[in-house]
């Protein structure tokens, strides 16, 4: 159903079809709408110079957020980049198919930027370290590690539990699309090599030739302003995965920039050679020193990569914070419903269908312009949060934009050199494949789309435990990547020892889930709900007392007087923690004891689910 259909249905409706449940758009307020509106409101010209003023301040705050990714991306390579080198190096490791997924996600986590870490893929291959079906299964490691980016900006949004929801489903539905992706298309390629067959058909049977590079758009304009922060020598991370031990004791702080011209300086007594504070010029090449911050620093690369990470972090969350209540003022009344409309609203009938294909098509065009599927997903997960962007219509961008970061690292293999072009485009066109068969997998049929009920049940559970939110991406982006890369050293059998019945296990934990939600009479009685297990292995209540406990320690509140419950104890501490911070109420968030003496006991809750 359309915004207009919806719309039409009153505010009541809307509330039973999803409003309440969190997942809806949110209806502007009455009440607030363009100022001059409202001729007899006072202060007119004020409030309309205020009005005015907000559209330049977010733009302003937009391209300070935009310039903190990119030097948050520039702190992760100098705290990580030549580790990640280092761990490309091991070719023995990266032939196995399992352990080259792991990789590629610790490395794209590690340098911020998947970008980084295919043209890392791409060098190897062109230069015959690394062969091209080695290389596939990186580049879904990489796929999924450039979605943590978005993920911790829906972290910024966690004061309000509403917004911390959508937010946080809206980032986590990248993940859900490539972790499932990876699980089908990782195994299939392995036995049957298709995407390695396929983009060799296509690179043989089209006459391909170098052409230019990628365009620099967004950086055009970032790049005036992040360069007087940092400026980096990237060749370095590439020349140590490719075996060039003369690099290893090289900063990746530049220093030297690009040639000012032919000839030697009047002031020099040699042609060959002459340097000064400023200038130096190499076989009649002069070189200019760079210009940023740490051009001189006598720091090493990891204490500059703390600090431009702790300094970028600051700005990204201020920017972002920001960002969002300027947002909240600007989108509302008429606004926010215009729109809405536009984003959400579907083609006419009978193209109705063809709209989320028009929204990849949308994605796709944007993270081409901003080259970065990192920028594009985090700009839009405040406005998830908002409620501007429905769950539904952020799937197929976010989708979009996966397909418009490739095509730019297709624009890209076509820059390389003539002998290495093969490779460096079937590199290219892997990535391309995997996101479109991922697509083919994920998006066609509506029952298909699975990736937004997992974001979904994400989002409920971190709303009701924020705190789960920073187990998510400890969890999937260094523990369980950590763990498979260690049982994957071991051998095959031991990966499918420990795997086949894991993957097992979760296949059936999803199957009871689902009958327990749909149709629990096809259930025995026994495994109609979870109660038969201990309350830690279908619960994270316990371990949120603990944590809940541990916080009120912290603020001295843990100390109860002699002769409470203990269980009744942490729930009125509890009671009056959510009472001092209201953006800590949620429903059903404290379940236990009575508040008041004399007060019925709360009802036990329903079926519990894994």
């Amino acid at each position: 159903m359309g915004w207009q259909g919806r719309a039409a249905l009153g505010p009541r409706a809307m509330g039973r079809q999803g409003w309440e449940s969190g997942w809806g758009l949110i209806e502007p307020h009455p009440g607030s709408g363009f100022p001059w509106q409202d001729p007899g409101r006072g202060g007119l010209v004020q409030s309309i110079c205020v009005s005015l003023l907000k559209v330049p301040l977010m733009f302003g705050f937009l391209y300070l957020f935009v310039c903190s990714l990119d030097v948050l991306s520039s702190a992760f390579q100098l705290a990580g980049g030549k580790v990640a080198g280092d761990i490309f190096k091991d070719n023995a490791i990266l032939s196995n198919p399992v352990a080259g997924l792991v990789v590629g996600i610790l490395v794209t986590v590690l340098v911020q930027s998947s970008s980084t870490s295919t043209s890392i893929i791409v060098s190897m291959v062109s230069s015959g370290l690394l062969e091209v079906r080695s290389a596939i299964p990186i580049i879904m490691g990489s796929n999924i590690g450039t979605s943590v980016t978005n993920t911790i900006v829906a972290l910024m949004q966690a004061g309000d539990r509403s917004e911390f929801k959508r937010a946080f489903a809206g980032a986590t539905v990248h993940d859900c699309f490539n972790w499932l992706s990876v699980l089908v298309l990782l195994p299939l390629e392995v036995v049957s090599g298709y995407l390695h067959h396929v983009t060799r058909l296509v690179v043989a049977t089209f006459n391909i030739r170098s052409g230019k590079d990628a365009p620099d758009l967004l950086k055009i304009i970032t790049e005036p302003f992040t360069k007087l922060i940092i400026q980096l020598d990237k060749s370095v991370i590439t020349g140590i995965a490719t075996g060039d031990e003369s690099l290893r004791n090289r900063s990746l702080i530049r220093v030297w920039c690009a040639a000012g011209g032919l000839g030697a300086p009047p002031n020099c007594t040699s042609p060959g050679h002459c340097s000064g504070n400023s200038m130096e010029s190499l076989h009649n090449v002069t070189r200019q020193k760079c210009e940023h911050l740490f051009t001189d620093t006598p720091l090493p690369d990891l204490a500059v990569g703390l600090v431009l990470l702790a300094g970028s972090l600051v700005v990204l969350c201020t920017c972002l914070i920001l960002l969002v209540k300027l947002l909240n003022s600007l989108l509302k009344g008429q606004v926010a419903k215009a729109i809405q409309k536009v984003i959400n609203t579907d083609l006419p009938h009978p193209f109705s269908w063809l709209t989320g294909y028009f929204a990849m098509v949308v994605g796709a065009g944007m993270t081409f312009v901003v080259q970065s599927s990192s920028v594009f997903t985090s700009a839009i997960t405040p406005l998830i949060g908002l409620g501007v962007i429905s769950i539904e219509r952020a799937y197929p961008l976010t989708l979009g934009s996966n397909i418009g970061t490739t095509t730019t690292a297709i624009l890209a293999a076509l820059a390389s050199p003539g002998d290495k072009l093969a490779s460096s485009f079937q590199i290219a066109l892997c990535h391309f494949f995997f996101n479109i068969s991922g697509i083919l997998l994920w998006y066609p049929l509506p029952f298909t789309r699975l990736p937004i009920r997992m974001a979904k049940a994400l989002g409920e559970r971190t709303a009701k435990y924020r705190w789960f939110a920073v187990l998510y991406l400890i969890v999937c982006f260094l523990l369980l990547p950590s763990l498979i890369f260690g049982i994957s050293m071991a051998g095959w059998r031991v990966l499918v020892g420990v795997g086949a019945p894991f993957l097992g296990l979760l296949f059936f934990v999803g199957l009871v889930n689902a009958l327990q939600a749909r149709s629990p009479g096809r259930l025995p009685k026994w495994l109609q709900t979870w109660d038969f297990l201990p309350a830690w292995m279908h619960s994270l209540q316990p371990l949120d007392n603990l944590i809940t406990r541990a916080a009120l320690c912290c603020t001295d509140r843990c100390r109860s007087p002699e002769g409470w419950d203990e269980r009744e104890g942490a729930a009125r501490d509890k009671a009056r923690l959510g009472l001092d911070n209201p953006a800590l109420s949620y429903p059903e968030e404290m379940p236990g004891p009575a508040l008041r003496v004399g007060s019925p006991r709360l009802p036990p809750h329903g079926a519990t689910r894994l």
